[in-house]
């Protein structure tokens, strides 16, 4: 079965570079805060095009690390789209603000511009003041940066890009992490940038916010006197992570034209109603090649007479042809357990609700041999 991702197929196809990091951080006797992430936090911020970069734990720590930094807190309301990764609403919750969840593009599965100017221009009269928005380039899709960082300026509103899986995305031009006031990034072992266990990152422009989230990772020090000044939490980025990522990031930029050419074989095998949008303008970071199930394509799968093609069928095509599926997002997060009651909605979302039903993401690394790509093409031609 050829899974959706493969982690240990990158850590195989880079092993010298990542054990000879791993090798040089057992040598050294430093393994927390030291040389490695120092490297790998000024090598991270030149990538993307920021002046700082922060270590920390993982990317939802980033989230909180970030949305603490810029004094957001429980007499604040957080919007954030309705369809996205759990950790983002988890993210706010933990800081005690309320998330307010927004609708989605159907196209590019990001944050409704026109949805987020209402609500900027007319808040909810029953929840607290709007601080900040989460703009989350879901799959890879760069959001409509430009129309949400005017809406957040105009309105007083922080603006903070969740970039978890979004590695080398661009939009018009300008990479995705220079947006905002700060952002927000994951190297969970599947990502285009990947370490070997959980880390993240804040990358932002603005020194104040990356002095307080330095504070803010190691229990809110002031590393001058040791003294805690505010309340910060225990997420530092271990040595051996940061080694991983400094050897990892030397050839993502091959990595991510790897996954742009696999893409590329995946919309030519398809018919073109069923490719994924492509903002224009942008540069997909193609973290997920994600097919909705649809009824067009009813006629090859299930015979002319059926009315509508249902998710199951289309994981049963693909399990039959040996090709691994998941589903990003089963759920919107308003249908989370944990966000039923304290998340609120200014309308139905029902783009969200509509895209949990129907998504389905297929096999998409850069180690994928082309066998194993033109597998996923035959079965894609068959849709």
């Amino acid at each position: 079965m050829i899974p959706v991702a493969n982690p240990h197929a990158g850590y195989t196809a880079r092993r010298s570079d990542i054990d000879a990091a791993i090798r040089r951080v057992l040598d050294s006797g430093r393994y927390l805060m030291g040389d490695e992430l120092l490297g790998f936090e000024a090598e991270f911020a030149h990538w993307v095009g920021t002046k700082h970069c922060v270590g920390c734990g993982s990317g939802t720590d980033a989230l909180v690390l970030a949305l603490k930094a810029l004094g957001i807190g429980p007499d604040h309301t957080v919007v954030l789209p309705a369809f996205t990764a759990v950790a983002t609403a988890v993210a706010v919750q933990i800081v005690g603000a309320t998330p307010l969840l927004l609708d989605i593009d159907p196209r590019f599965y990001t944050l409704d511009p026109d949805e987020l100017a209402r609500v900027l221009d007319r808040p909810p009269p029953d929840l607290p003041p709007i601080r900040a928005v989460i703009a989350v380039h879901l799959y890879g899709q760069p959001c409509d940066m430009p129309a949400i960082a005017d809406m957040c300026r105009w309105r007083g509103a922080a603006l903070i890009e969740d970039c978890a899986q979004a590695h080398g995305a661009t939009l018009n031009g300008q990479n995705v992490g220079t947006f905002g006031d700060a952002a927000a990034w994951s190297f969970y072992p599947t990502k285009n940038l990947g370490a070997l266990g959980d880390a993240g990152a804040v990358t932002t422009n603005n020194r104040r916010i990356a002095d307080a989230v330095r504070a803010l990772r190691q229990y809110g020090w002031d590393n001058d006197r040791r003294t805690r000044i505010s309340g910060g939490i225990n997420s530092r980025m271990d040595e051996i992570q940061a080694a991983i990522l400094l050897a990892n990031l030397a050839d993502i930029d091959l990595r991510d034209n790897r996954r742009f050419e696999i893409s590329s074989a995946y919309r030519n095998a398809l018919r073109p109603e069923f490719r994924p949008w492509l903002r224009p303008d942008s540069e997909h970071a193609l973290h997920l090649f994600v097919l909705r199930a649809s009824p067009w394509m009813r006629v090859a799968l299930r015979g002319p007479y059926q009315a509508h093609l249902d998710r199951s069928d289309l994981i049963r095509h693909f399990a039959e042809a040996g090709i691994g599926t998941a589903i990003h997002y089963a759920r919107p997060i308003h249908y989370e357990p944990a966000f039923i009651r304290s998340a609120r909605k200014p309308s139905r979302c029902t783009n969200a609700e509509r895209a949990a039903d129907e998504v389905l993401s297929i096999p998409l690394w850069p180690e994928m041999t082309d066998a194993d790509v033109a597998t996923v093409c035959e079965a894609l031609e068959k849709l």
